[in-house]
């Protein structure tokens, strides 16, 4: 789960603050101290952690705060105000050239940053959106780069420019180009070489690059685990090359989280994305207020609406209601609701967005693989025992567990769980309708 010692840290110091009644100056001072220990911790930097004690302990021990009826939440609320300033504030948009312009986005960075992954899966989101969309492959040192670059085009169904490995970055970019304003693409990608230090010769290839292609955006991927070193590659590249914004890759681990909230203080350069897992889907657009919460352990609600209404189906959803109220989903359906799941990134995603989860979910391994169990043995159905599960006899339950490699006596679980959910949601049928829930509908049973 992303950034979790600091959360942990900073839940802690805001616990002391909660639990007093009233609060004087020392008390803010002190919580001021745990915040400053466990953002240098976390690898933040020091400058920027020095700048943002300053404005919380400023605005913290006003009179209105210190006297107020909840002071304590007072002086979380004024640290959330503050972290979404360090982060950016707003949400910072890729926009588009007009459609019949076409829109370069020139991605750079070092070697192991996810930099070929990451542009993939970038113009997979374009695509989603209808965009015409061209990857081009400019990496033509490192072995393989143009493969992985194809393979992954094949996957998100985004055509790859190829020149093979002798021709030069510069002339394959130009073609790219010529090849896109031709054929009606609206966005060409570049995907350039990265190195495994900034070395003059690599930023002597971007800039000619620079010079002889109109880029819209030069977008640079940091490896976020790197902490205050991704701060660092930002500036350099921004010095020698100049960016426009950066994307975050590896932030779904417990990274050390000082990258995300020091960049755009330290570069002035806002983040645009944040890579959140190993999937091709897993890019989100990054929003400063809501990573604060993330951060601060209050969940993250809005997103977790946005990947739900993403991964269900208007229509399944209204079918699935009217079958709820009827009881009469059946296997069928529950397979529909695991792979919703999965695409929302999976239960243990899910849980941590909802406040207050992330500190619970701390020491709790939610495997995803062990959720799917019921999965294989619904799969090892015949498509009656799925639309009619009353059918399901002994022996057809023997056969079930064998065909999954589970117990008979796991078949005999899900079906009793099974059973017993559908009275729940014909009780709570309800629920799932009206306006109240238009906005956010969960895969049914989860």
């Amino acid at each position: 789960m992303a950034f979790e010692s600091l959360s942990d840290k900073l839940q802690n110091a805001f616990k002391k603050l909660r639990s007093k009644g009233a609060l004087t100056e020392a008390d803010v001072k002190e919580a001021m101290k745990e915040v400053k220990r466990a953002l240098l911790e976390a690898d933040v930097n020091f400058r920027v952690v020095k700048q943002f004690i300053n404005a919380v302990s400023e605005r913290a021990v006003g009179e209105d705060v210190l006297k107020g009826l909840n002071p304590g939440q007072m002086v979380i609320k004024i640290v959330k105000e503050e972290m979404d300033k360090l982060m950016g504030s707003e949400t910072t948009e890729i926009k588009l050239l007009p459609s019949n312009e076409v829109t370069v986005i020139m991605m750079c960075g070092l070697q192991g940053a996810g930099k070929t992954t990451t542009v993939a899966k970038l113009a997979g989101k374009y695509k989603e959106k209808g965009k015409k969309c061209l990857l081009t492959a400019c990496d033509v040192y490192r072995p393989a780069a143009i493969k992985q670059l194809e393979i992954n085009g094949e996957k998100q169904g985004v055509p790859v420019f190829t020149m093979g490995d002798q021709n030069s970055p510069v002339d394959i970019a130009k073609a790219a180009v010529e090849h896109a304003a031709k054929n009606n693409i609206q966005i060409v990608f570049l995907d350039t070489a990265g190195r495994l230090h900034i070395d003059e010769a690599m930023m002597e290839e971007l800039k000619r690059i620079k010079e002889n292609v109109s880029v819209t955006y030069s977008i640079l991927t940091v490896d976020a685990m790197t902490g205050q070193d991704a701060v660092n590659v930002a500036v350099n590249f921004d010095e020698q090359i100049g960016i426009d914004g950066v994307i975050l890759t590896k932030l779904d681990g417990d990274t050390r989280g000082g990258a995300a909230l020091s960049i755009k203080a330290v570069t002035g350069k806002p983040i645009f994305y944040a890579g959140m897992g190993e999937k091709l889907s897993d890019l989100e657009q990054f929003y400063p207020d809501r990573m604060a919460s993330r951060i601060l352990g209050m969940g993250d609600v809005e997103s977790l609406i946005e990947k739900a209404q993403n991964a269900i189906d208007e229509e399944k959803a209204k079918e699935m209601e009217q079958k709820m109220k009827k009881a009469s989903f059946d296997f069928n359906d529950f397979l529909d609701s695991l792979d919703q799941m999965e695409k929302m990134g999976g239960m243990q995603d899910m849980l941590s967005m909802l406040p207050g989860m992330g500190s619970q979910l701390k020491n709790v391994e939610i495997d995803d693989k062990q959720i799917n169990r019921p999965k294989a043995i619904v799969l090892s159905m015949t498509k009656e025992e799925r639309a009619n599960p009353a059918i399901i006899n002994p022996s057809r339950k023997k056969r079930i567990a064998a065909g999954a490699g589970v117990d008979i006596s796991e078949v005999n679980r899900l079906i009793k769980q099974f059973e017993q959910m559908k009275k729940m949601m014909k009780q709570m049928s309800g629920m799932f309708g009206g306006k109240r829930n238009k906005r956010f509908r969960m895969p049914f049973g989860f």
